[in-house]
């Protein structure tokens, strides 16, 4: 029988979620990888509990995370239900709709009929009776905005979500859907973006615009698919997800394009007394706007490591300089190469 580490509030960071009453873990678990129908289970069991003992307390899924599409929301609720439901309560369970989960014109994007449909599925997947964070996971080009808020705004109300949020919108759409929910009285909290040392763009794009409405980030791509760790330092090692080319937006053509800013970062780290992804994240968390950061694991120790990013997460003048004058040098990414 699983018992969670008394002491595992002592040392993890916990940020307010903009003016809402929510806090998160400054560190988060994503379950995009690892965690699908393909995996071990008692290797997912063995680092949901380490994160959960490190105090990590944000775990965030999606209804189309596996593969197979759905396994992880069906795995973690297995773990939750053997193992985590006397925690329910101390624990932020997320989960998200909008990528291509079932055939037909249903399982896509943003219509009031998709998402309410999906939210209904992954509640049942999981064995929950409510999300605490429902996310839009990506603006439907086709469906009016208002119809996507008034549907996550339904689920607030039928008691499937306590908060929403959203993910891969740009600054404006963030801004337009902030003043849809500001209407209906939604609780809208979070936006979740790609950002990370490597791909700064929501620094002029989101993040001012979640300042203006005192909202939150969490970051995920937090470690640019392993870029940012010492995996590729020397090169893309044999049977690595670059290598194989099996995760979107890493590939062996941006190892080679970054391998010299990363090896440069590095030495910034090192200097720090910090591993280049323990640094990574801790620059993700200089900005006041993200309250957390995700992670992802393949096994517990990485999620050990990672937490280590706490213990040292301020920068000096000198640090950030030299770090913007790496990242200045180095030659546009085409994040698209294959």
């Amino acid at each position: 029988m699983y018992q969670a580490n008394r002491t595992r509030y002592d040392e993890m960071v916990y940020n307010r979620v903009g003016n809402s009453g929510l806090k998160l873990s400054a560190i988060g678990l994503g379950l995009w990888n690892n965690f699908g129908s393909v995996d071990p289970l008692e290797r997912q069991r063995a680092i949901i509990h380490q994160a959960f003992d490190l105090g990590i307390t944000y775990f965030d899924l999606a209804n189309n995370y596996g593969p197979v599409p759905g396994s992880a929301e069906a795995n973690f609720g297995r773990i939750l239900a053997s193992d985590l439901r006397p925690y329910r309560d101390e624990l932020v369970i997320a989960s998200k709709a909008g990528y291509l989960m079932w055939p037909g014109p249903y399982g896509n994007w943003g219509s009031r009929k998709s998402l309410i449909a999906s939210a209904d599925q992954s509640l049942r997947r999981t064995g929950l009776d409510y999300f605490d964070i429902f996310y839009s996971h990506r603006a439907d080009p086709e469906t009016d905005p208002e119809e996507t808020a008034t549907a996550l705004d339904q689920l607030v109300r039928s008691g499937k979500t306590l908060y929403v949020g959203l993910s891969n919108y740009s600054g404006e759409q963030v801004r337009a859907m902030s003043a849809i929910f500001k209407d209906l009285h939604t609780p809208f909290i979070i936006d979740q973006p790609r950002y990370n040392l490597l791909n700064r763009q929501i620094e002029t794009d989101v993040l001012p615009v979640l300042t203006d409405e005192r909202k939150a980030a969490v970051s995920f791509s937090s470690l640019c698919q392993g870029l940012l760790t010492d995996k590729y330092l020397h090169g893309i090692p044999a049977n690595s997800r670059a290598e194989k080319g099996t995760i979107p937006f890493l590939h062996p053509a941006q190892v080679e394009q970054t391998l010299n800013t990363v090896k440069a970062l590095n030495a910034v780290a090192a200097d720090r007394g910090q591993s280049l992804a323990q640094m990574a994240l801790a620059w993700n968390l200089r900005q006041p706007a993200i309250a957390s950061v995700l992670i992802g694991a393949s096994r517990p120790e990485q999620v050990v490591n990672n937490v280590q990013a706490l213990q040292h997460l301020n920068f000096t003048s000198t640090e950030l300089r030299r770090i913007d004058d790496i990242l200045a040098a180095q030659p546009a990414i085409d994040w698209q190469a294959k």
